[in-house]
């Protein structure tokens, strides 16, 4: 059995889209979601303003689109989880399927730190998908039988694959390659419970 990995998916228009998505993000994670104005994206990307509304209803649904992939990805990840076996190379692919992702969607991460209140706003309805995806995957992580420390290790395992939603801003101009090797050996580490100095 393979581990899913979301991957970007293609639609008809999606240039424009994909432009108006990415010009929020840059802008939404400099100014913050509130002080951003559909005008100034619109301007970004060099269309009209009733253009951008062609696209997005809203500056909500703008927002709900630039969060929703990564919601989605988890919930792909978590989808067929238990026919993964648990052991070293299975925890490990399952860590790497959702980092992977948390890579792919970490130009959105200054800007959940940054507008946490309009993203859990936007997120209203995704919440429970969220939460409960988070939970399965925290309780495969954490193992069959999993004791209280089993449980603490596989939430700080998911906290550490979480940094790299920020490492463009933690570490500027860091390589995919190395936040995937880097967070992937320390969630391993933690889950594992290996020390190192």
């Amino acid at each position: 059995m393979t581990v899913r990995d979301a991957g970007d998916t293609v639609i008809a228009g999606g240039g424009t889209k994909l432009a108006i998505r990415d010009a929020a993000v840059k802008l939404f994670g400099a100014k913050g979601f509130e002080q951003t104005s559909l005008r100034e994206v619109a301007d970004a990307v060099g269309i009209t303003k009733a253009s951008l509304y062609y696209h997005y209803a809203s500056k909500l649904d703008l927002l709900l689109a630039i969060v929703d992939p990564i919601i989605d990805h988890l919930r792909a990840v978590t989808e067929d989880i238990d026919a993964v076996p648990h052991d070293a190379e299975g925890v490990r692919a399952v860590l790497r399927a959702y980092l992977r992702g948390m890579i792919r969607h970490r130009d959105a991460g200054a800007l959940c730190v940054r507008d946490t209140v309009a993203i859990l706003n936007v997120m209203a309805d995704r919440y429970p998908d969220l939460m409960n995806s988070s939970r399965v995957l925290r309780e495969w992580l954490a193992g069959p039988d999993a004791d209280d420390v089993a449980k603490l290790r596989a939430s700080a395992a998911m906290e550490v694959l979480g940094v790299a939603l920020l490492s463009t801003e933690l570490v500027p101009g860091v390589a995919d390659s190395v936040v995937e090797r880097t967070l992937l050996d320390a969630a391993t580490c933690v889950l594992t419970g290996c020390h190192t100095a």
